[in-house]
């Protein structure tokens, strides 16, 4: 070092501690230095056994191992990969084990149930985007899933000639805003009388992806905004949450006024109006909501007082 550098300027490492760095044990070191070696004649004594196998047991080693490994491949592209067209696709096994799919829902069709497009795998979604989910009602034809949502019952719309429940267009716009040409997540439970498979549906995570969370659960959040009652017929599905969760989140719904309970308790359940038109329809009546019924009393009374005004006003033409 120059003699004009200054006194604090050293060429030696500086070391604050002064201690020696720890040297690694000779016999560790030889143990790290014979890995890639034990490797090498491991593989060596597996090719020898190979080797001195009879052909025909060799033979079938390979076709075994092909085998297998052709089913393991097969079993990651049903489970992970391939599309489930539509509600005849999903089998007895996949509702018993309660799989899970992800899809783009591309309509609604009423206040419960919509239709989604099955959409495994990945390729979907940019910066991976190399598969296309169709647009046209006619692309779509036969390739969508008709979900029915678990554990709720809204407000029925206009069918069939029958007039639409008070807040089914309020419902239905509810969920159209929440589900509509968006990626959901579906927990498939069981399939209904008319094809459709009821499902616990859940909203895209915000951050986590969905193999690693869930999100939101619709119909709780129905319930919670006030625009689904809870289904308490035979065979209702409520997912994680189970029933008791349901009711608590109705209760809270129907104690603050929200959505369809604005006034109060006493209208008619979606299920009392399905009943109502099912009976209806049985007997070949009319049907006519309970609000619309006019006392007896008072029929009889109005019916009386035409009689009598039809009596005086013949009594008159006569003369």
């Amino acid at each position: 070092m120059p003699s004009w550098w200054p006194s604090w300027v050293s060429d030696k490492p500086k070391n604050s501690d002064n201690k020696p760095e720890p040297a690694i044990p000779k016999q560790l070191n030889e143990s790290l230095h014979d890995i890639p070696r034990q490797a090498d004649d491991l593989v060596a004594s597996l090719y020898a056994q190979a080797a001195a196998l009879p052909p025909h047991l060799r033979i079938f080693t390979i076709f075994l191992l092909g085998g297998t490994s052709a089913l393991a491949v097969h079993h990651v592209y049903v489970r992970y990969f391939k599309r489930i067209p539509n509600s005849g696709w999903v089998t007895p096994k996949m509702l018993a084990k309660r799989r899970w799919i992800k899809g783009y829902v591309t309509s609604v069709g009423d206040a419960d149930n919509f239709r989604v497009y099955h959409t495994p795998g990945i390729g979907w979604r940019w910066p991976l985007k190399f598969r296309r989910i169709p647009v046209g009602r006619t692309d779509l034809k036969d390739q969508t899933i008709h979900i029915r949502i678990a554990g709720v019952d809204a407000p029925e719309s206009g069918h069939f000639g029958r007039p639409p429940q008070p807040f089914s267009e309020e419902s239905l716009a509810w969920l159209k805003s929440k589900v509509e040409q968006k990626f959901v997540y579906c927990q498939l439970f069981s399939k209904d009388q008319y094809g459709r498979i009821v499902a616990a549906v859940h909203l895209k995570p915000r951050l986590l992806p969905g193999w690693l969370a869930t999100g939101k659960d619709v119909s709780l959040e129905m319930l919670r905004a006030g625009w689904a009652g809870v289904y308490e017929q035979a065979g209702g599905e409520y997912g994680r949450s189970g029933l008791a969760e349901f009711l608590r989140v109705q209760q809270a719904a129907q104690h603050a006024k929200r959505g369809m309970w604005k006034h109060g308790t006493q209208g008619e359940t979606p299920a009392e109006y399905k009943k109502r038109h099912r009976e209806g329809a049985s007997s070949a009546e009319s049907v006519v909501p309970p609000s619309q019924i006019e006392p007896a009393a008072k029929k009889s009374k109005r019916s009386n007082s035409s009689g009598w005004l039809s009596r005086i006003l013949r009594l008159r033409s006569n003369k």
